[in-house]
C-alpha cells in the first residue's frame, strides 16, 4: 500500500495473547471476529541477485498519533512446526473505503456490512478500517518477519500519515519476545512505503542503517528495479524518499538478496512472484505438516475483494495484473485450504477461502484475538 489519502493516524500497544488454535468460524466475526543455494550475480550495488529456486540462509547470533485502536504486542498461532505472530502496530481508520476499493460501490460495501463491519469498514463515515502490522514466523530454528511497516522519522510529506511516525515498534517486536539481533531473515513483499519503513533505523541526519544487523532481507528484484532512481523512471519524491531511506541502505550493507520467480528460504517456506499490485508483488507460502498459509501482502487491502477479486485497490499499479493474480492466488487457496494472511486486514486478521457460484468467499475466520 502506498498512499496519499492525508488522514491522520494512531496507535497504541496492548498485550500478549497465545490463542493455541487456528480458526473461528465465519461467524464469529462480529464478536471477535542468505545465501543462496543457486547461482547468484552481484547487481553492482552491494545486493546478490537470485533468480530461480533457491534457498536463503542467514548467521542468526514512544508511541505516536492518537485516533488508532490499541494493538496487541504478540498474538501467536502454530501451524505444523511454524509459530505465527501477528504485531499489530496500528489498526484504525484509514480514509474512505470507496476510495480505498474505487471500483466496488456503495452498494457493494451495503451488501456486505455483515462481513466487513466492524472490523474492515465503518458504515456511518464509510472508512476502510485497515491495520499496520509485521507477521513474525519461527521456522526451522530461525526468526523471519514479513513486512516491516512504516518506520520512524520518514520523510513522507504527501503522505501526511506516514509523514515523520514515531512509534515503539521496536519495543513491540521485544514484548513479542523478538529483539533485532535475533531476526534472521526480513521478507518485503513489496517495496511499498508501508512495508519497508522498518528495514532500517535512524543514525544521525539522513543516516539510515538496517534495523536487524544479523538478518537477510529478501526483496523482489522487479520492484528494487521499479523504484530505484538510477534507473531513470519518473517517480514521486516519496518513492525516491523510501528507496533512499528504506532500500538503498540494506543493499549498501550488503544485507540484500533481489531475487526473482522462486526463492526457497527453508523447507517450509517459500516466496513466489505475485505481480500486478507492483511490478515485483510477491506471496509467501507456508506449508508446515499437512497445513498450509499464503501471505499475500497487498493482493488484498479490504475483504470486499474476495467476493469481487476483479475489484482492485488504488495503490495498485497493474490493475489487470493484479486482478488476475488476486483469482489465481485465492482459487489456489480454496482449493488447497490454505490460509490466507493479507498485511493489512485487521480484527482476525487472516481466514480460510471456498469457492462460492463462481466467485469466493469466507470459509473461517482466523483465531487471533481482536
Amino acid at each position: 500500500m502506498s498512499t496519499e489519502t492525508g488522514t491522520d493516524m494512531g496507535m497504541g500497544m496492548g498485550t500478549r495473547m497465545d490463542t493455541g488454535t487456528r480458526m473461528g468460524t465465519a461467524a464469529d466475526q462480529g464478536t471477535s471476529a542468505s545465501t543462496s543455494a543457486s547461482a547468484s550475480t552481484s547487481t553492482g550495488t552491494s545486493a546478490s541477485t537470485s533468480t530461480g529456486t533457491s534457498t536463503s540462509a542467514s548467521a542468526s547470533t514512544s508511541t505516536g498519533t492518537s485516533g488508532g485502536r490499541s494493538a496487541g504486542a504478540g498474538s501467536s498461532i502454530t501451524l505444523g512446526e511454524v509459530e505465527i505472530i501477528r504485531v499489530v502496530e496500528w489498526e484504525g481508520a484509514f480514509g474512505p473505503a470507496r476510495r480505498i476499493v474505487p471500483e466496488a460501490g456503495i452498494e457493494t460495501w451495503q451488501a456486505d456490512e455483515e462481513l466487513l463491519a466492524p472490523h474492515f469498514w465503518e458504515p456511518e463515515g464509510d472508512q476502510w478500517i485497515g491495520a499496520l502490522q509485521t507477521w513474525v514466523l519461527r521456522s526451522g530454528g530461525r526468526t523471519v518477519l514479513v513486512d516491516t511497516n512504516v518506520g520512524n522519522g520518514r520523510e513522507r510529506p504527501s503522505m501526511p500519515m506516514f509523514h515523520h511516525r514515531n512509534t515503539d515498534f521496536l519495543g513491540q517486536l521485544a514484548a513479542a519476545g523478538v529483539r533485532p539481533e535475533d531476526v534472521d531473515v526480513v521478507v518485503n513483499t513489496h517495496l511499498h512505503a508501508d512495508h519497508v519503513g522498518w528495514n532500517t533505523v535512524g543514525q544521525g541526519p539522513g543516516t539510515w542503517v538496517p534495523a536487524f544487523p544479523n538478518a537477510t532481507y529478501l526483496m523482489p528484484a522487479a520492484d528494487h528495479a521499479h523504484f530505484d532512481p538510477a534507473n531513470g523512471r519518473a517517480l514521486r519524491p516519496d518513492d525516491v524518499a523510501l528507496f533512499e531511506d528504506s532500500v538503498a541502505p540494506v543493499v549498501a550493507a550488503g544485507q540484500a538478496v533481489l531475487w526473482e520467480g522462486e526463492h526457497r528460504i527453508d523447507e517450509n517456506l517459500v516466496l513466489e512472484a505475485a505481480p500486478g499490485h507492483t511490478p515485483g508483488s510477491s506471496v509467501l507460502r507456508l506449508a508446515s505438516r499437512g497445513e498450509r498459509a499464503v501471505f499475500v501482502g497487498d493482493l488484498l487491502h479490504s475483504p470486499v475483494q474476495i467476493a469481487h477479486p476483479s475489484h482492485n485497490s488504488c495503490f495498485c499499479e497493474d490493475g489487470a495484473g493484479a486482478a488476475a493474480t488476486r483469482h489465481r492466488i485465492l482459487g489456489r487457496a480454496a482449493d488447497e485450504r490454505e490460509l490466507v494472511v493479507p498485511a493489512h486486514f485487521g480484527g482476525p486478521g487472516a481466514f480460510e477461502v471456498r469457492r462460492e457460484a463462481g466467485t469466493f468467499a469466507v470459509r473461517n475466520w482466523a483465531a487471533y484475538g481482536v
